[in-house]
């Protein structure tokens, strides 16, 4: 319990991309983790950069410690199963969630904290390579790179951080055969400072409250910032982390047109700068892009044969030219899907058809009330159903890390607390 997808893995080389002074469950109790992490790591400090199992190890505890402190009558259940519909509760009150084996769970409210949805395919010539065994989906799936052969190249779909845990998974010392990393843009995360040092909020540029409402506008005003700052000596990171408690209030001034504008041109540029590796991870990459281990392409994959175990793999180069790849295997590396106006699950796909749920337009998660209560199809709050996690994108764009998780969890908490003894709506 408590690990998902980020936390659950096992490999040492999997390290948190924010340091341990910073990855508290609490906000008024900053040390929390780190104090943990000091129980069996006594070396650590708050820039450390430490395993994602042993942030797992955390959430676990504070998972237990919890449910040990609980009032009386308060009870903790824990199952194991999937759910896959959600129908109305009886009289139209509360909820029923039906689960694969069949059974169900009568419960009056619902919090859909569904993490990170694998990748979504990319459109490509030939959609039917998607099928073959030569292709990974999901990296994260327990075991599914062990069978990649170290003899034969392998292609990576995706520059960012994904990319980097799986090329580093794949680089052993065993591994003969080139690893290629493909995107767009070919941009590479940058990296955090070596020693961390907490964002100073007085660097946020002064003038974005009062400029335009766009892409451009907030760019250029980002910029001058940064260039202002470097003259005196100032990292431009420190810029960016100032922007962190006001990015919600900027994302939700954009008008839905200027929000199009900065995924389609802006995003690659966000994501490097604003989701940074760590310092050592940043290193690591490095030497296998100078020892030619790892190969980065700017360029669009257009299509993929697969003939006698090898895949050949046609890229469109940045600023034109095909050129013509051949590797073992395909993973892809491009990060959670998030538009659920089409993503294959059979949970999300009940919760559509009944309108239970209104998927936001630019395809970057769930609608949702400031209080984080679903909006159904015709735009009111649901009663029953409430959403935390990274689905909160839509509404505010930063809703990945742990700093805006663990206070979108306690939003939801106290708003369900609200209705504990009063009747569904």
């Amino acid at each position: 319990m408590a690990r998902g997808v980020a936390y659950g893995t096992r490999t040492e080389s999997h390290v948190l991309n924010v340091p341990a002074g910073r990855m508290s469950a609490f906000p008024e109790n900053e040390s929390d983790f780190l104090r943990f992490a000091q129980t069996l790591l006594p070396e650590a400090t708050g820039g450390s950069f430490l395993p994602r199992r042993l942030y797992g190890e955390y959430l676990e505890a504070v998972l237990r410690r919890a449910e040990a402190e609980a009032a009386p009558k308060v009870r903790l259940e824990a199952m194991t199963g999937e759910v896959v519909a959600l129908e109305p509760g009886r009289a139209g009150a509360g909820a029923v969630l039906v689960l694969n084996d069949g059974s169900r769970i009568e419960t009056d409210r619902v919090v859909l904290a569904l993490g990170n949805y694998a990748a979504a395919d990319l459109p490509v010539d030939t959609p039917e390579f998607y099928g073959s065994g030569r292709y990974i989906r999901d990296p994260w799936r327990p075991g599914v790179l062990a069978p990649i052969d170290p003899a034969a190249p392998a292609l990576l779909i995706g520059t960012g951080l994904t990319m980097l845990d799986v090329a580093l998974d794949l680089a052993t010392p065993a591994r003969s055969a080139p690893i290629h990393a493909v995107s767009r843009h070919g941009l590479l995360p940058h990296s955090h400072r070596s020693p961390a040092v907490p964002p100073n909020h007085s660097h946020c540029p002064p003038g974005l409250s009062g400029c335009p409402a766009t892409a451009l506008d907030y760019l250029r005003v980002v910029r001058r910032q940064v260039r202002a700052l470097a003259r005196e000596g100032v990292d431009w990171r420190e810029v960016v982390g100032a922007l962190r408690p006001v990015t919600p209030a900027l994302w939700r001034a954009l008008p839905v047109r200027e929000r199009e504008r900065f995924l389609r041109h802006l995003r690659p540029y966000w994501e490097v700068h604003r989701h940074r590796s760590a310092p050592e991870l940043a290193a690591a990459l490095v030497r296998l892009i100078d020892e030619r281990r790892l190969r980065v392409h700017a360029a669009r994959v257009l299509r993929f044969k697969e003939r006698s175990g090898r895949v050949a793999v046609t890229l469109r180069r940045r600023g034109g030219g095909d050129t013509v790849l051949r590797v073992g295997w395909v993973i892809n590396c491009t990060g959670p899907a998030s538009d659920l106006r089409t993503l294959p699950d059979p949970l999300i796909a009940s919760l559509r058809t009944q309108g239970l749920i209104r998927p936001d337009a630019l395809g970057l998660g769930l609608e949702t009330s400031p209080r984080h209560a679903v909006l159904e199809a015709d735009g009111q709050p649901s009663g029953v159903l409430f959403h935390v996690g990274p689905l909160l994108r839509a509404l505010h764009w930063e809703a990945t890390a742990v700093p805006e998780l663990r206070e979108h969890a306690r939003e939801v908490a106290e708003e369900l607390l609200k209705h504990i003894n009063r009747p569904t709506a």
